[in-house]
This record gives C-alpha cells, structure tokens and sequence, in this order.
C-alpha cells in the first residue's frame, strides 16, 4: 500500500513530462529568422496555435504581387531512419507547392520585385518525433509497468511535428513585416520503428498552407 502513492506520483510526472506544447519553444528557434523578438501567440485562420508578429505599419492593400523564393531545409537535416533523404524531399517539395498555390490564390506571384510586392521566405526548420504522453488508464500501477515496457522495446506510439518558420518582407525596405513560427502536429506513428512519411504531416501541411491567407490580416 506504501508504494501505491510513489507508483502514482510516478506516473503523474511522466504524464506531465508527455504533454508537449502545441507552440515551438524557443530551443527550437532554427536562426532562420533574424529576429524572434515579439513574436506572440495567436491562432491561425484555422484555429491551429502559432507563433506571429505582424508590423504595424503592415497593410495587406499596399501589395498586390509576392516573389516567392523556394521552401528549403534550415539548417540542412540529416536524413535519420525515420526519415530518409528521399523522404525529406518530398516532404519539402510538397510543402513548397501547397503554399505556393495558396499564396497565388490571393495575390499574383511575381518573378522579380517591384514597388508593390512583397517577398516570401520559409524554411522547414525541424521534422521530429516523440513519445506520446501516458494515456489516462495507464496511471495504474500495472498499466504503468506495461507503458515502461512498451516504451523501452520501441513500442509507444510517435507523435509527428514539421516546424516552419516564414517571413513576408516588403520588396522596397527589405524590412519583414510579417513573421509566423509554426509547430505543425501530424499522425501518430505506431512504434518509433515507423519511418516518418508525408502522409504522417500530410494533414498538418495542408492546414498550414489554407492558412497562408492570413498575408491578408494586419491583425
């Protein structure tokens, strides 16, 4: 009976220490942005949580066209098991193609700058994985032995997380006027033996990409 207290102290940490943020910490800042200053919490259009700072002088009429520079890796990532070179690619290319195509749908992409344009950056800055959090049954003693066990033969399941950071700068002043840092949530890999596919942040993706019409808001 002594020991059931310690069990269950035990499995209340461990639960804490599962519950991620659903924003990116400030480790996970990439150096891609020059700037992470004044970066604040809010919600995308679609309700997903990001880091944003917008400029206030930053008035989506004063733009009609956005260069877009193409989606890349910062820094370069080194292809892991659960995510090969090959992998990474299409996951990098079908990126760039989903915010492309959301982006022209609401302003004309331009191949050079002029006065009125603004200018894209994004980086896919992080693909990673960790083990869920312990389910709400496994704080009982037996159940958390079980999750100890599953945990140290590879069996937990994965959460997925892609982290993008991006920036619209005016064309003129070269200064951003706006700056979004995301922590994209996907599928949940069965083991930690699954490799990491598109389809797994195939979802996170797209949802990331419908909010690109947030360049509208100055909000």
């Amino acid at each position: 009976m002594h020991t059931l207290p310690k069990l269950m102290a035990v499995a209340g940490i461990v639960m804490l220490s599962g519950c991620t943020s659903k924003i990116a910490e400030p480790e996970k800042y990439s150096g891609f942005l020059q700037d992470y200053s004044g970066l604040t919490e809010a919600a995308s259009p679609s309700g997903k949580p990001e880091l944003r700072w917008v400029s206030p002088q930053y008035d989506p009429k004063n733009y009609d066209s956005i260069v877009f520079t193409p989606v890349t890796y910062f820094p370069q990532p080194s292809p892991a098991s659960q995510a090969n070179a090959q992998m990474l690619e299409t996951i990098r290319a079908y990126t760039e193609s989903q915010l492309k195509a959301a982006l022209a749908a609401h302003k004309t992409l331009a191949i050079s700058p002029d006065v009125h344009s603004l200018i894209f950056r994004g980086a896919i800055t992080h693909v990673d994985t960790n083990k869920e959090g312990l389910q709400f049954y496994e704080v009982l003693p037996v159940g958390l032995l079980i999750a100890g066990a599953e945990a140290a033969s590879g069996h937990r399941t994965m959460n997925t997380h892609l982290y993008f950071e991006a920036e619209l700068i005016d064309s003129t002043t070269q200064q951003p006027v706006m700056k979004v840092v995301r922590k994209a949530e996907g599928k949940t890999l069965s083991n930690e033996s699954k490799p990491v596919t598109l389809e797994a942040l195939k979802e996170a993706i797209d949802a990331m990409a419908s909010d690109a019409a947030d360049i509208r808001s100055a909000s």
